[in-house]
């Protein structure tokens, strides 16, 4: 097979692996609710298939249920559920409609009730019900986006925001129950922070709000500037969260696939956070470094890049990892580098990432396209086009951060 055949094949095996049915169904098999009503709330880019599988084990027992999810992430109709598409990275009217139905579906229930909450990445712009102007909110959400702060310190600004983040939507259910299960897109698997904690106990503090604010300059109202100094809520008493899923799970199984297919696996880390183009570099410098091994190897790195937005352009954090990549394994034979996210998606594209080998800087110069112009303007999805190297696989259903694998074939 060629190292394209192989790369797909990781590609694929990987995803399965980390579907959510299973976890799903190994938190909610045997789980007793006594005798209350039993209504559901899943938000994220994996809520469709996470909401399917609940549904399915919960059956006549589920009163309703409010399923929030990326737009054109619905797969079909789930009994007892209301599904609403939203707006991601940057929430839209879709999100906050599907937010509001939630917060109705959860108000004035009983102590004996329970909220089965199931929370994946992509929910913090997803589920969102803001305390400023709905355009302030989309304003400061793409400065966020853009001004290179990781995910962790843009919602520890959006939970200060939110009537539903750090813990609120948890105080919302009360006196009911919540058994809240989460699969995880951050780097150590921070209750507080994956979706921006709508069910757990904040960890993160004004100081810490109001130092982010002045770190990049962002530009706050009097009214948004003042909601960071109130503080939210530091303990629940009516929540039980299991995890479950993580890029831990994403990068053994893409390893396990490599070694199937006679590469030596290598994890080089599974808390990747730097700049998009650096990971690429330093990946393109791992790949020359081991060229005469005589041996077929492959090296993982999961994580979660950020973008530093320079220019005006279209892609994602793995194709600008895919294309700056590109510079430097140049010319390298049988060696290939893909990034790409495992929800399907990358940015605002229909992409899920890049795969570059040695030939990629050669074929984009054929057709007028120098690497460091196009990753100036952040402009990597159409060039990675025109070289046939994007990958898409469509929206996969779950979300539990990205993985890069260098392959050098031997």
């Amino acid at each position: 097979m060629s190292i394209h055949t192989d790369a797909q094949t990781v590609i694929q095996r990987a995803l399965k692996a980390c579907l959510p049915d299973q976890a799903v169904r190994r938190a909610l098999e045997g789980k007793e609710f006594g005798s209350g009503r039993v209504f559901l709330v899943a938000i994220g880019k994996a809520a469709w298939q996470m909401a399917s599988c609940a549904a399915g084990i919960l059956g006549d027992r589920l009163e309703a249920g409010v399923v929030v999810t990326k737009h054109d992430h619905s797969q079909g109709d789930i009994p007892h559920c209301t599904i609403i598409e939203g707006g991601h990275p940057v929430p839209d009217e879709g999100s906050f409609r599907g937010t509001r139905a939630a917060m109705d579906l959860v108000r004035d229930l009983k102590a004996e009730d329970t909220v089965v909450f199931l929370v994946s990445g992509g929910g913090s712009a997803l589920f969102e019900s803001p305390l400023i102007p709905e355009e302030e909110l989309e304003a400061l959400t793409q400065e966020l986006l853009g001004c290179g702060a990781d995910i962790v310190e843009m919602n520890t600004i959006r939970k200060r925001i939110s009537a539903v983040k750090g813990g609120r939507f948890a105080q919302l259910c009360a006196p009911a129950k919540v058994y809240s299960i989460v699969l995880s897109d951050i780097l150590g698997d921070p209750l507080d922070m994956i979706a921006s904690g709508p069910a757990y106990p904040d960890q993160s503090t004004c100081q810490q709000a109001l130092a982010i604010a002045e770190k990049y300059h962002l530009h706050l109202s009097d009214q948004a500037r003042e909601l960071l100094t109130h503080e939210t809520p530091k303990t629940l008493d009516n929540v039980e969260t299991v995890i479950t899923g993580s890029v831990r799970e994403l990068c053994a199984a893409a390893g396990e696939a490599c070694r199937e297919l006679g590469y030596e696996p290598v994890l080089l880390t599974d808390q990747l956070c730097c700049q998009a183009k650096e990971a690429g570099s330093f990946l393109a410098s791992i790949a020359k470094t081991h060229q005469d091994d005589g041996r077929s190897l492959a090296f993982l790195a999961g994580g979660e890049t950020v973008v530093q937005l320079t220019g005006h352009g279209k892609g994602g954090r793995n194709q600008e990892l895919a294309l700056s990549a590109a510079e430097g394994i140049s010319g390298l034979a049988d060696t290939l580098i893909f990034s790409l996210g495992s929800d399907g998606t990358d940015g605002p594209t229909d992409a899920a990432g890049g795969i570059v080998d040695g030939t990629t800087k050669a074929r984009l110069e054929e057709v007028g396209l120098k690497i460091h112009q196009v990753l100036a303007e952040n402009d990597a999805y159409p060039a990675l086009e025109k070289v046939d190297a994007l990958i898409r696989t469509g929206p996969t259903g779950t979300n539990v951060n990205d993985v890069a694998v260098v392959l050098i074939k031997r």
